[in-house]
């Protein structure tokens, strides 16, 4: 099996990834030389590492877990935290190209990293003790331990706040009850940051570590989306989380929530290298692929196709690098981030369904990336608030109305 899949990497990795995104508004020019270098090193990264491979690992639905120490040794993880724990010290326009370039080779791998990065690190780092950062966060930015975040539960999706796992104080220890699931990286995860309820039912988070008895993993099988993340469920049974493990930097859901503004505002960049992908996928495959003695980019409902894929990126780029500034201005709100996600996330789907029709019948097959990107975008436009709860927290800052409880 072994020298199969070798032997099948060496093959595929002899089809040249030449990538190269659109800037149709010369936004490049809005970016640093320090943020173009950055995205040129991932971009480099992803055609090296990625691309080559992945149409046989979401064939397989195989989970690349050496991925994880190479993200490590890139800088993928914890890109915004400080340098003295082990992360990039970098700001939020490059830890959005960062995730955009990741996306771009695949939403899984993405996924990986921005888990790591703005589910596990970000809240140890803002509200763990300086003990916890100390331990945790260099491990976790090199990639030598992978973390998952647990705040689903199999009855509570869209309402967190319902959650039923839970944590007793038994004097030197605290006691976690519950179950979570959809969580990426929980196979193969060495420590979870897990929200639950205390006994007065305020929410707090834990760390809790692989071997802890009563503390299992199990996978989640038969995705047809995200074939290439590792996807499971969180189970605590009597689990014994030390006290020390307790975040005690903040409490209540506005905890986790600020942790999904934080991977939201990723999502937003990632889903826009998905786009890309699609579209340049499109574009080249239009000018070659003849039909009725010429290429059929010179049909017009394929120039309209094209026309409108590149309006609907180059809006969404303007729409992410204007949110990346407010984020370091420490000015985005929730609301902001909230229609970037959503609204990239879903001009990302219609892209790579213009993009498959473009395609024909090779739409669907692994030749092309696009029919993996339309079934991963299918998981990011419900994940981390889906669709519609996004469109109600809009909702909600324009009326001052909450129309979801």
């Amino acid at each position: 099996m072994a020298t199969h899949t070798a032997e099948s990497h060496t093959k595929k990795s002899l089809k040249q990834d030449l990538f190269e995104h659109p800037d149709f508004y010369g936004i490049d020019e809005l970016l640093t030389e320090e943020q173009k270098l950055i995205r040129s090193s991932i971009r480099d990264f992803v055609k090296k590492e990625i691309t080559p491979y992945i149409e046989d690992w979401a064939q397989r639905a195989y989970f690349p877990y050496e991925i994880v120490k190479k993200f490590g040794e890139i800088g993928a993880f914890g890109p915004t935290i400080p340098m003295e724990y082990g992360g990039g010290g970098l700001d939020y326009i490059s830890y959005g190209l960062i995730m955009q370039e990741i996306e771009r080779g695949d939403s899984g791998m993405r996924s990986t990293a921005s888990v790591q990065g703005s589910l596990v690190m970000y809240p140890i780092y803002k509200f763990g003790t300086e003990a916890q950062r100390k331990k945790y966060l260099p491990k976790l930015a090199s990639g030598e331990w992978l973390g998952c975040f647990g705040l689903t539960e199999p009855d509570y999706g869209s309402n967190p706040g319902g959650m039923v796992t839970n944590f007793k104080d038994m004097g030197d220890h605290y006691l976690l009850n519950g179950a979570k699931m959809w969580i990426s990286n929980a196979p193969k995860a060495d420590i979870a940051v897990v929200w639950a309820k205390n006994e007065q039912g305020r929410i707090h988070g834990l760390i809790v570590e692989r071997g802890m008895p009563g503390f299992t993993t199990p996978e989640t099988h038969g995705k047809w989306s995200l074939r290439a993340s590792a996807t499971g469920e969180l189970v605590f049974d009597n689990v014994k989380v030390p006290k020390e493990n307790l975040l005690p930097g903040k409490s209540g859901l506005g905890a986790p929530m600020m942790c999904l503004d934080s991977a939201r505002y990723g999502i937003a960049w990632g889903a826009i290298g998905a786009a890309m992908d699609c579209y340049e996928s499109a574009r080249r495959y239009a000018m070659e692929r003849i039909q009725f003695g010429k290429p059929i980019a010179s049909f017009q409902l394929i120039q309209k196709k094209l026309a409108e894929m590149l309006t609907e990126i180059t809006k969404a780029q303007l729409l992410n690098w204007r949110l990346g500034v407010l984020m370091n201005e420490g000015k985005a709100t929730t609301a902001q981030i909230s229609m970037a996600k959503r609204n990239n996330v879903q001009v990302a789907l219609e892209i790579a369904r213009e993009a498959r029709q473009i395609h024909g019948g090779m739409g669907i097959t692994g030749e092309y990336p696009i029919m993996r990107h339309m079934m991963n975008l299918e998981s990011v436009i419900t994940y981390e608030g889906t669709h519609d709860i996004h469109l109600l927290i809009l909702g909600r800052e324009i009326t001052g109305i909450q129309a979801f409880t």
